[in-house]
């Protein structure tokens, strides 16, 4: 059964502090996945392990992220943006207190996934309601916003994870991040307001949900911009899960330096976010688009050519991670905006869907760094390399494929 088409977009009564609550939810998984990666060392000594199988714990994250939004999509759609939304965050809190008590690295890779399976919840609402709340002209310019508030967990996280494990032990980030949550839950119910209230008549049957995502995944303009962009977003994971064993241990920088390279490098996507918002005035998203994409192809290439040639210490390195960040500044808020773009309804499904298959492919190209990370950061970037090209060519296919459905 089809769904209405979504209600008229709502005049907000305080669009400031819509769009800060909005963007604090999109910082809970950033900041479950940051604000541990100074701690790898301590827990591969503590549970009896290596830096490697620790890495896992953050892949394990990453599929549950994308397992998550595709369960929570069709229940946004079928009882509202708020009910699913704390129910995802109550698991979260109890999954986050279960992964301090664990006593092996098995047990908390799968708690891992677990609170991946919760948390993600907040990134499929959020991205539901900017289609709810903002008309689609304004898209692309409050998911920048939303990225600029979501950088400060790049910058925070790493540093405040520095921290508290060497003051209190890497335990209490997961008490920091059950409390913090509890708090954005409370936030959210007093003061985020509720426009869509659910459709009853979306179905929850398997049947039913497979037919609604193969509709969505069939729109030209929709998968054009997820799978371009999906691939080109493996870059920011196969960064953030290799980042502790390319810098603590191939530079052998201390945990401290570690989370103030993580912030520097955080910089570029904060940055390049304002950049995009201010080339949402003068410019199309698909321009932006495009142009990010081939800077992130050229600065990939040449990082991984350097690398191999033994060209680049430290510094390059820290260097050319900043620039292909930057790009991704860019490319991820126009094309979120531009597969959204032709839906009125099902927003939900479709939200879900452009999650999951982000992070599914950056998951599956994560995985390697346990395999490939070691003495030497160029195959890690052969990866990177492969995706941003392959991501390049759907981009030009689908337009092509675009062109000739408006014709």
């Amino acid at each position: 059964m089809t769904a209405p088409l979504a209600p008229a977009t709502p005049v907000l009564k305080n669009k400031v502090l819509t769009i800060l609550i909005l963007g604090i939810l999109t910082t809970i998984s950033p900041f479950t996945i940051d604000m541990y990666l100074p701690a790898f060392q301590q827990i591969a000594d503590d549970l009896g392990t290596t830096t490697g199988q620790v890495s896992l714990s953050l892949s394990s994250y990453f599929a549950g992220m994308a397992i998550g939004q595709i369960i929570y999509g069709p229940l946004l759609d079928r009882f509202g943006r708020k009910k699913p939304l704390y129910a995802g965050l109550a698991l979260y809190v109890v999954c986050s207190l279960g992964c301090l008590l664990s006593q092996n690295v098995e047990t908390l890779i799968g708690l891992r996934f677990i609170l991946a399976l919760g948390g993600c919840v907040a990134q499929v609402a959020t991205m539901a309601m900017v289609r709810d709340f903002f008309p689609p002209k304004d898209s692309a310019k409050i998911f920048s916003l939303l990225v600029l508030i979501l950088s400060v967990s790049p910058l925070l996280a790493p540093t405040a994870g520095g921290f508290v494990t060497t003051y209190l032990g890497w335990h209490a980030i997961f008490i920091f991040l059950a409390v913090i949550v509890a708090l954005i839950m409370v936030l959210t119910h007093f003061f985020l307001p509720s426009v869509y209230k659910g459709d009853p008549t979306v179905s929850l049957k398997p049947a039913p949900v497979i037919a609604n995502f193969a509709a969505v995944i069939k729109v030209p303009q929709f998968y054009t911009y997820v799978f371009s962009s999906a691939f080109a977003f493996t870059t920011l994971f196969i960064y953030v899960t290799a980042s502790p064993i390319i810098f603590l241990d191939i530079f052998k920088v201390t945990p401290d330096v570690y989370g103030a390279i993580f912030a520097f490098i955080a910089v570029g996507i904060i940055g390049s976010n304002q950049v995009n918002v201010w080339l949402t005035r003068y410019y199309s998203s698909e321009q932006i688009f495009k142009c990010a994409m081939i800077a992130l192809a050229v600065i990939s290439t040449v990082f991984l050519i350097g690398s191999y040639l033994g060209w680049f210490g430290l510094w390059p390195t820290i260097f050319f991670f900043f620039a292909m960040l930057s790009c991704l500044g860019m490319t991820n808020p126009n094309a979120n905006a531009l597969a959204l773009a032709p839906f009125t309804s099902h927003i939900g499904s479709a939200s879900a869907l452009i999650g999951f298959l982000q992070i599914a492919l950056a998951t599956i190209a994560s995985s390697f760094v346990s395999i490939l990370g070691g003495e030497h950061v160029y195959p890690l970037l052969g990866i990177i390399v492969v995706a941003v090209y392959t991501g390049l060519i759907i981009l030009w296919l689908g337009k092509r494929q675009i062109a000739r459905q408006v014709a």
